[in-house]
């Protein structure tokens, strides 16, 4: 390495470390300046720090300020914003199960306040986004959509209304794809009788679900297989079932991709029923 080179680098290390340096210290300071706001006996002060960090998006020292001022301003105008703010730097944190429980106690201590209807909008929000994927254990969703339904009951006519309303579909189409993958799952796993049982409710539950046709044919299957593995004397019936099913998905779905698939299925079925007849 000539010279040149060498002194490139040694200027490009140099400025490097000064910028850390700067870094280092700008952090320090922060800290530092920090430091002494919570230390102050200032409480405006406080508040106007408090307010300029949640500006700036530094939730955590803004919660620290905040936490500190509420006993103060109890039963005054800032306590109010307070205990708004407070939710909402947890919200903006991400850590939604805090929030909708400070949303909710906002709105009991401050119920005549502004920010009440947005709060309890939020809060069921929280749950929303607690809702975890499809496979998991649905609860979050089930809560999330109680709340979002209290919300529209309490304010019928707000602006939220119909965001509330889009979210519960998503939450309900949610809990019904994991419900429909329960139903395969005993399908696949050849239980018979609690594939039908499923299937069954699934309907029940869910009558505009885009899965009915599909189901209808599952279910021609699971009445088939379920007949080949019965006693004799339960064949007969179950084989019945599974051509009633047939004969009701090509009722309602005349053009439907299952019928052809079926069609072996079916032909075997009404041999069986021959077979069972003559005996």
């Amino acid at each position: 390495m000539n010279d040149k080179k060498m002194y490139f680098c040694t200027m490009l290390k140099n400025k490097f470390f000064i910028l850390i340096g700067f870094v280092c210290l700008m952090a320090f300071a922060s800290c530092n300046k920090h430091a002494q706001i919570l230390k102050s006996t200032d409480n405006e002060y406080k508040y106007n720090a408090a307010m300029a960090y949640y500006e700036q998006k530094d939730y955590n020292r803004a919660l620290q300020l905040f936490d500190v001022l509420q006993a103060a301003y109890r039963g005054k105008p800032q306590g109010e914003e307070i205990a708004y703010y407070t939710a909402e730097c947890y919200y903006k944190m991400k850590d939604y199960s805090i929030a909708s429980h400070y949303y909710k106690r906002y709105a009991v201590n401050y119920p005549f306040a502004k920010n009440v209807e947005p709060a309890l909008f939020r809060s069921a929000c929280c749950y929303y986004l607690e809702s975890p994927s499809i496979e998991l254990d649905q609860e979050d969703s089930y809560t999330a959509i109680k709340e979002f339904q209290n919300f529209i009951d309490l304010y019928p006519h707000s602006s939220f209304v119909d965001s509330a309303n889009v979210l519960i579909d998503t939450l309900k189409y949610k809990i019904a794809e994991k419900d429909f993958n329960v139903c395969m799952l005993y399908y696949k796993m050849e239980e018979y009788q609690a594939a039908i049982t499923s299937f069954e409710s699934f309907l029940k539950k869910n009558p505009t679900t885009v899965h009915r046709e599909e189901i209808i044919h599952y279910m021609v299957l699971t009445y088939a297989h379920y007949a080949e593995k019965s006693v004799f004397e339960k064949q007969r019936e179950r084989y019945e079932l599974a051509l009633e099913k047939y004969n009701t998905l090509t009722y309602m779905y005349p053009d439907s991709k299952y019928i052809a698939n079926l069609e072996p299925m079916v032909e075997k079925i009404k041999v069986e029923l021959t077979n069972i007849k003559t005996k």
